[in-house]
């Protein structure tokens, strides 16, 4: 399962290019690791920027769900911001609390490691910065993939 989650991770150009790591994917369970860089990733005080926040819950969310049911979409999001994100790499976990046909409801959270050191297990300091709650739909293959937009119409 966890080259499965990998494969689809590499996909995607934007878990690519905020450096996403898959580091755990099991039934119902996800992992991902993420490294500061504080060039692009911080808000206006330097801490990790909401927008980065909701991202590594919302892909943890759907990895872990589909872990259980195949390709998801988010049908609804929400992110609790419960501290300031300060830390060298931070550690998003994902673990689906209801799989059913029609929707998968996940629960996330992110952690900050402040000194980067340690590993996915826990064996750093981590501290909860922030929780997430998802309504994921599960979907064919061909509905996951976008379509070519039509042309305006004059």
């Amino acid at each position: 399962m966890l080259d499965t989650i990998q494969a689809i991770n590499a996909t995607a150009a934007f878990n690519r290019w905020a450096g996403f790591e898959v580091t755990r994917a099991a039934d119902g369970e996800a992992e991902l690791r993420m490294r500061w860089r504080e060039e692009d990733m911080g808000q206006y005080a330097g801490f990790l920027h909401a927008g980065m926040i909701a991202a590594l819950l919302d892909t943890v969310s759907g990895f872990a769900a589909a872990t259980q049911s195949g390709h998801v979409l988010a049908s609804h999001f929400s992110v609790n911001c419960l501290s300031p994100a300060i830390g060298r790499v931070f550690v998003a976990r994902g673990r689906v609390v209801k799989a059913g046909r029609k929707q998968v409801f996940v629960a996330a959270e992110l952690f900050a490691q402040p000194d980067g050191k340690g590993d996915s297990e826990g064996d750093g300091v981590l501290k909860l910065v922030a929780t997430g709650n998802a309504i994921l739909v599960p979907v064919e293959e061909s509905q996951a993939k976008p379509t070519a937009a039509a042309p305006p119409r004059a």
